[in-house]
């Protein structure tokens, strides 16, 4: 029977717009519970079949995914543009692009980080065994993905967890359905059974009822606050989950710093998708005698970039998702104006173009206790602030609850990374930004608030399985010399058994070898005891 809740929760909508224009692009409705958790159980039905294809078969479907996506890099590229309003040519890059590299790690990586691995045994005693690591998938892996990277990080999550065996089950944000229904198009295209990969829709509830179905592990990429409310369900019923929780990067110029470079790679770095990607530089932290040429620089770069339609190739920056996100990005720069610091571009929506553009803002005297310093702004804005010694500006940055990423811009590599090795974050780059999330080998993750677990790389793939170790031992008909049948002599033997291991002097080893020996003499003896003749074992142990 269909209860009110129920029928209400199934008639609730979401909206597909295009945030440049207002367009409605399509209504979806909304996933209800029930519905939530009938296709985890048909994606549990569907798992062991797509177990048992094995991995060079799911290799194969790869294959095809790339294959297609390839062939429609361009509509895909497009329908990511109107539905998340980045540029095109950022769309192509930084969603396509990336999907088509993590495709290409895993045909040609997959097979062997998926393999049995051998556990040698260094201990003597276990000599007579042999050790392996198998990887077994989990079953059903749920995902939350979000809006800022629609494609890319719900398609590089789901090849990984699909090659290691896995059926998943997508939940993707309100805003971007569109774009996740485009990536199960192409993977059942591919060969993908619709059971084994499906997307459903819906706003936070559904997302809910993902969290509480009956999946095997669970994959989110959002807000810290939402990511705590999933890391407390979980923990009730000890769920496993990834968790990438946002970021606010610091990036840190040196003196010896190319200044140029370091000046571009800021405005990219804060700006690229309007600033909304987790991997934005959001605190920029300068060496005090480059600190006005680098402003400069900065207002030089940001006065250089077109905001638009990301339908026009002449667009570098494009809207914000929506007017609630511009609306935080605005009260973080007013709330820093209030305090004194100095808005050198930008700093204003700009109305003519729609609603929710906002121009690429450079901001100077900020101070570490402003809001813009502290929260994740999500948005168009550098702000920037000056520092006196390297000590300082790994004091700076340390100084976050967050810790994604962070990048360190000098001339100096020894002295670039010996500061990367003192940042409290999951990757350093040095004289770049951004950027790693697209290097395929990379882990992507962060410490602190910035959440646990990795995606990308072997350690993401690592993510998607169970670890179970098998042992086996060569000689199946003789008794251990560890099982029962203690006494003295025997505790003779385990005494020189650890002599022979571990003493120091090789004539303590010598007379441990021999004490050890009749150990595994007595045991060959009572071995060929018949199977009655305990009180003979008895004897024969003790002595």
């Amino acid at each position: 029977m269909v209860t009110d809740l129920q029928l209400a929760a199934s008639t609730r909508k979401i909206a597909s717009a295009n945030p440049a224009t207002g367009e409605l692009l399509r209504e979806f409705e909304c996933t209800a519970g029930p519905e939530v958790e009938a296709a985890v159980a048909r994606a549990h039905a569907s798992q062991a079949v797509w177990a048992k294809l094995g991995v060079r078969g799911r290799l194969g479907i790869l294959r095809n995914f790339q294959r297609l996506l390839h062939q429609k890099k361009s509509e895909v590229a497009q329908l990511v543009t109107r539905e998340a309003g980045k540029p095109y040519v950022e769309s192509l890059l930084t969603e396509v692009l990336v999907v088509l590299d993590a495709a290409r790690f895993l045909i040609e990586n997959a097979y062997r980080l998926l393999r049995d691995e051998p556990v040698p045994h260094g201990n003597l005693a276990m000599k007579t065994k042999i050790g392996r690591l198998v990887r077994e998938p989990y079953g059903v892996i749920g995902i939350i993905s979000p809006w800022n990277y629609p494609f890319s990080i719900p398609a590089t999550e789901s090849l990984a967890a699909l090659v290691a065996g896995n059926a998943v089950v997508v939940k993707p944000s309100e805003f971007t359905s569109l774009t996740a229904s485009e990536l199960a198009s192409l993977l059942h295209k591919a060969g993908v059974p619709p059971d084994v990969f499906r997307v459903i829709f819906g706003d936070g509830a559904t997302g809910g009822a993902l969290t509480n179905a009956a999946i095997d592990k669970l994959i989110f990429t959002g807000s810290v606050p939402t990511g705590k409310q999933i890391a407390q369900a979980a923990a009730a019923r000890l769920l496993p989950v990834v968790l990438e929780l946002g970021g606010k990067d610091p990036m840190l110029v040196l003196d010896d710093a190319d200044l140029e470079i370091a000046a571009s790679g800021a405005v990219w770095g804060a700006f690229v998708n309007a600033g909304q990607a987790c991997l934005s530089v959001e605190r920029c932290y300068v060496q005090r005698s480059l600190y006005k040429p680098f402003l400069d620089a900065c207002v030089r770069e940001t006065g250089k970039l077109r905001v638009g339609n990301g339908m026009d190739p002449a667009t570098d920056i494009g809207p914000l998702i929506h007017e609630r996100q511009l609306r935080n990005v605005e009260s973080h720069v007013e709330d820093a104006r209030a305090q004194g610091a100095r808005v050198l571009s930008g700093g204003k929506r700009l109305r003519d173009l729609g609603a929710n553009f906002y121009a690429p803002t450079v901001l100077a005297d900020v101070a570490p206790g402003m809001r813009i310093m502290r929260e994740e702004t999500f948005g168009p804005v550098l702000p920037v602030m000056p520092f006196d010694s390297d000590d300082e500006a790994v004091r700076l940055a340390n100084d976050s609850e967050y810790g994604l990423a962070a990048s360190v811009w000098t001339n100096d590599r020894a002295r670039g990374e010996a500061l990367a090795r003192r940042l409290q974050a999951g990757a350093v780059m040095v004289n770049d930004a951004v950027s790693c999330f697209g290097i395929s080998e990379a882990p992507h993750g962060g410490v602190k608030a910035s959440g646990m677990g990795r995606s990308h790389g072997r350690l993401g793939l690592e993510e998607m399985v169970r670890i179970k170790y098998l042992d086996t031992d060569r000689l199946p008909g003789m008794k251990k010399v560890w099982w029962y049948g203690y006494g003295k002599n025997f505790t003779r033997q385990m005494e020189g058994l650890l002599d022979l291991q571990f003493a120091r002097g090789l004539g303590q080893r010598l007379r441990g070898a021999v004490r050890a020996v009749g150990a595994l003499k007595s045991k060959r003896l009572s071995s060929q005891a018949e199977p009655s003749d305990s009180r003979a074992n008895v004897r024969t142990r003790s002595g």
